[in-house]
């Protein structure tokens, strides 16, 4: 019932706000890689200025994903460790049982 109510209030809306967006920048730019020769770059590529933009917010996305995934390293570690005593302590108990 939750995920059908999320769906019609957060999602079917934020679709719209998506094809709107896309629809209302359907302008071509020139990406280009080349900071030395701004008006004949030797790097670049056209795109639809809403390409652009959600490729570069999927990017951003992947990158702070990754990030995130590093700095929780030490929690992930320390699970471990703790998973691995209490298996231990588990197989004591049966032992002494």
């Amino acid at each position: 019932m939750i995920r059908k109510l999320v769906f019609w209030l957060v999602l079917v809306p934020l679709a719209i706000v998506i094809l709107m967006f896309a629809t209302a920048n359907r302008e071509v730019v020139t990406v280009s890689f080349d900071p030395f020769a701004p008006h004949a770059p030797a790097a670049s590529v056209s795109v639809p200025l809403f390409v652009l933009i959600f490729v570069l917010v999927i990017l951003g996305v992947i990158i702070g994903g990754i990030a995130a995934w590093l700095r929780q390293g030490k929690h992930r570690r320390a699970a471990r460790l703790h998973h691995s005593h209490v298996v231990a302590l588990k197989r004591e108990v049966e032992n002494l049982n």
